[in-house]
This record gives C-alpha cells, sequence and structure tokens, in this order.
C-alpha cells in the first residue's frame, strides 16, 4: 500500500512538473507558443516593413510575433525570422533585421522589446578577398618553384573492415 501512495505522488510531481505555463493574461499562439508585441519605428517614418516576405504595414507599427514562453522566437521550420524596412525615397537604404529561430538545434535568438531602422545607414560592406596587395618598393615574386599535388599520403598501417564476411570464390579451370 505505502509503494503504491510513492508511486502515485511521484506520477502527480511527474504530470504538474511537465506542464508548460504561459503567464496569465498573456495570449496563446499555435503549438504551444505566445504572443509578442514589438513596436516597429523607422527614421523617417511611412516606410514598408515586412516580416518573412509579407507586408505587415507602414512604420510606425505594432509587429505580433509568436514566440516560445521563455522569450525566444518558435521554430515554425525555418531558419530565421527576417524582418525588412524597404526606403520609400531616394539616398536611403533596405534596412534588415534577422533572427535565429533554433531550428535543427541551431541557436535561437530572444524576441526584440522593440526595432528601430534607420534608413540612412548604408549596409555593411562584404569583405574584399581578391583585392591585390597595397603597393609597396618591392614587388612580391611568385612562389618558384610553383607547388604541386601529390594527393593524400599513402598509408601503409593494418587495414580494418567493418561489415558483413566476404567470401572469395576461386573458381579453377581445368
Amino acid at each position: 500500500m505505502r509503494m503504491q501512495l510513492v508511486l502515485a505522488g511521484v506520477a502527480v510531481v511527474g504530470l504538474l512538473s511537465g506542464c508548460d505555463t504561459i503567464p496569465p493574461g498573456a495570449e496563446r499562439g499555435p503549438h504551444g507558443t505566445m504572443a509578442y508585441n514589438v513596436p516597429i519605428s523607422s527614421d523617417p517614418p511611412g516606410v514598408r516593413i515586412q516580416a518573412n516576405g509579407e507586408d505587415v504595414g507602414m512604420t510606425p507599427l505594432t509587429l505580433k510575433i509568436f514566440g516560445d514562453p521563455d522569450g525566444t522566437f518558435h521554430d515554425f521550420g525555418s531558419y530565421e525570422y527576417v524582418i525588412q524596412a524597404l526606403p520609400n525615397a531616394t539616398n536611403q537604404f533596405v534596412q534588415t533585421a534577422v533572427y535565429r529561430t533554433g531550428h535543427m538545434l541551431t541557436p535561437e535568438d530572444r524576441v526584440p522589446q522593440q526595432i528601430h531602422f534607420d534608413m540612412f545607414q548604408p549596409p555593411p560592406q562584404p569583405p574584399n578577398y581578391g583585392a591585390a596587395p597595397a603597393p609597396g618598393p618591392y614587388p612580391v615574386p611568385a612562389p618558384y618553384p610553383y607547388p604541386y599535388y601529390y594527393g593524400p599520403p599513402a598509408y601503409y598501417g593494418p587495414r580494418v573492415y567493418v561489415g558483413p564476411p566476404v567470401y572469395y570464390r576461386r573458381y579453377y579451370h581445368y
């Protein structure tokens, strides 16, 4: 009788500890998520905003993002959640905010409290890996003799075969 009470207590504790609770007053979303209302502003206002390729409106606006109760983005099947601000005049640049969702065990980002886009900020320049070296007093000589690839080194150690047994058949011709 005592053992049954202990097992019943352990089962009740297991059931109660496995419940995922959402804070009171929070809006519930699909797949056990909750809604986060994120205000988005821009300089200048009136910029078109896209979230994952869909138009959501003009700034200033409040975007509803469904995330996990711990404050991170929920994995709805994509690796990233992308928010873009599209320019509405010349001398403005497309601004992009990318957040990781934790898809396939990748890191996940927290849902931001607010997002602000400065449309006059130029995008970062990509690195120029093919640039020539800076001119100096002497030119850089080419390596001589030119390197030659000989392939991987030969392996002379013991051979280990893992798999089904191999049967050799010998054919004798008489």
